[in-house]
């Protein structure tokens, strides 16, 4: 029993790295990876790069906030800076496990200021929907206002989806059913934690009061207002990276926010931070809109790197900013 736990770690850990390496290492095959250097060095401009990491935070710091509020109605009541820090830790975590932040934001709620694992759990698992009703809600708006943009660039180039379909090689077929395969994996494991979960009914009844939370927030108006200002950083730390490049400043905000949405769908395949899957899948839709293949494959991975390294650097703010908190039992919190 305790060897199948061991491998089945070690799968969990390395499935999503293999899965990232594979396909960054198709996309980036016989690359010039001097040629980026040069390009971060003298061609990028780092001013609006720089302006883009206080909505990078931004975004992680509301959804800490947003996530306090939901926690209330519950009955907890943890510190706004431990829900922050914990957000930050959960991306740094999900680096290395992908989806484990859900828990570790979880876990340190519990261990600092005593609140209960199954409650937190709940609230997001009560998040997480209603993020992905905004998504598919943006996603659909955002689809049908380019609807034209993309019949406009069918008509004038005489491309049609067959021609497109027959420009995916083998291997290109080979990464989407892969993908696929991937986030169905994901849904397995999800639906195997719950079911673990459901077994136990007191932690069954502390995820629920969690999902109901909702139906209780005392101020629905500044919940909305977290959720949406969440995305608009996260919109607002993607899009101004347009303007560090020559090729994609002149793109638009409809532009980013077609491949931000895509973006947004494919790092539900479970690797790092969305790796390989977000590079694919924004790459394809930069070229869609002109960008040069080389051209787009020096942004999505350049932009996907330093992005990454906030999250880092954010993850280690928020350990060392923990390991200076002084841990608060359950009956300390509700005094």
């Amino acid at each position: 029993m305790k060897l199948r736990k061991i491998v089945n770690s070690t799968i969990k850990i390395l499935l999503p790295l293999l899965l990232g390496g594979a396909i960054l290492y198709w996309m980036y095959r016989g690359f010039d990876f001097k040629r980026i250097e040069h390009v971060v060095l003298h061609e990028m401009n780092w001013t609006w790069m720089i302006l883009s990491f206080p909505f990078g935070v931004l975004a992680q710091a509301f959804r800490g906030w947003r996530w306090r509020q939901t926690l209330e109605p519950v009955g907890e009541k943890p510190r706004t800076g431990t829900c922050v820090n914990s957000i930050f830790l959960s991306y740094a975590a999900s680096l290395v496990i992908p989806r484990i932040g859900e828990f570790t934001r979880c876990g340190v709620l519990k261990r600092y200021d005593g609140v209960s694992f199954a409650k937190a759990l709940g609230t997001v698992v009560t998040e997480r929907a209603i993020d992905s009703l905004l998504v598919m809600v943006v996603a659909g708006i955002t689809l049908f206002c380019q609807f034209k943009v993309f019949m406009t660039f069918f008509s004038e180039t005489g491309t049609s989806m067959d021609s497109i379909l027959s420009r995916f090689s083998p291997t290109g077929y080979a990464v989407t059913a892969v993908c696929g395969v991937a986030v169905l994996f994901l849904l397995h494991f999800l639906l195997k934690k719950l079911s673990v979960y459901n077994k136990v009914k007191a932690t069954l009844s502390g995820i629920w009061q969690g999902v109901v939370s909702l139906r209780k927030v005392r101020n629905i108006p500044l919940f909305l207002f977290f959720t949406i200002a969440v995305w608009a950083c996260y919109f607002l730390h993607y899009y101004l990276t347009f303007f560090c490049f020559d090729f994609t400043a002149h793109l638009g905000i409809a532009c980013a926010m077609v491949t931000f949405v895509v973006g947004s769908i494919a790092v539900l395949v479970p690797t790092p931070n969305g790796a390989g899957p977000w590079h694919f899948a924004v790459k394809t839709m930069l070229i869609l809109y002109g960008v040069a293949d080389e051209q787009a494959l020096y942004f999505v991975l350049i932009v996907h790197t330093i992005q990454t390294m906030l999250v880092i650097l954010l993850g280690i703010w928020a350990w060392a900013s923990l390991s200076f908190t002084r841990r608060i039992h359950h009956t300390e919190q509700t005094q």
